[in-house]
């Protein structure tokens, strides 16, 4: 049986149980498909969206929260804070910046696989 690349990276994620729950015990990453925006309204934490700056959207986490971010494709990864509300397209788990999108190879793309592991 053959193990995709992305599996792997999603099975190790898995062992070294990283957590994004608010729980201290370790948990799964949580995996999916992220994309990008850069809009230049507020966010839903109130602060002014900053395309340049590394942050993201999540449905759910604290505003404040650090997140480890990894493209599966190529596995570059950036550490994000949540500071926005989103993505509120179904089977995505993470909206990020301009600039977290660059520093993860996936500008041209507009989304890609990813696992988000709290930092």
């Amino acid at each position: 049986m053959k193990i995709s690349k992305s599996a792997a990276l999603a099975a190790a994620t898995v062992a070294a149980g990283l957590t994004l729950g608010a729980s201290a015990t370790p948990a799964a990453a949580q995996c999916g498909r992220a994309s990008w925006y850069a809009l230049h309204s507020r966010t839903a934490s109130g602060e002014r969206m900053n395309p340049s700056a590394l942050t993201a959207a999540h449905r759910t986490l604290p505003f404040g929260t650090r997140l480890k971010v990894t493209n599966q494709r190529n596995g570059k990864s950036v550490v994000v804070r949540i500071n926005d509300r989103g993505p509120f397209v179904r089977g995505r788990v993470l909206d990020l910046s301009r600039a977290a999108a660059r520093e993860i190879g996936m500008i041209g793309s507009g989304h890609a696989p990813v696992c988000a592991a709290r930092v």
